[in-house]
């Protein structure tokens, strides 16, 4: 059975870091475009981030040049590093393949920008 546990998040003040850390368990991840998601309260769930196998990276305009997304693959493991937060970054984070999400949801990990 296919995986997600998301963990590395919490409450930052504007301005802060934080780095996400997704672990993939069930199969491979190699091979799969993988993408961190968000969900803020009342909005729908978008795709903020996402890298290829080859690392070929892609970014929403909404974090382009903040947030950083990488992977391990000997880990599968998938991580996003976030600087220059704003309450806007406020959200549950969550990491799937990408576009076409393949698999269950797992629970995600709360960021909460605020001073």
């Amino acid at each position: 059975q296919v995986q997600f546990v998301e963990s590395g998040g919490g409450l930052v003040q504007p301005g802060g870091s934080l780095r996400l850390s997704c672990a993939a368990s069930g199969t491979s991840f190699s091979r799969y475009r993988m993408g961190w998601y968000r969900q803020a309260p009342g909005k729908q769930r978008e795709l903020v981030a996402s890298i290829n196998s080859s690392d070929n990276r892609n970014y929403a305009d909404a974090v382009k040049g903040r947030f950083t997304i990488s992977r391990d693959n000997a880990k599968n493991t998938v991580y996003l590093q976030m600087n220059s937060l704003s309450p806007e970054d406020t959200a549950v984070y969550y990491c799937n393949t990408a576009p076409t999400t393949l698999f269950r949801w797992g629970q995600g990990t709360q960021v909460t920008v605020s001073s």
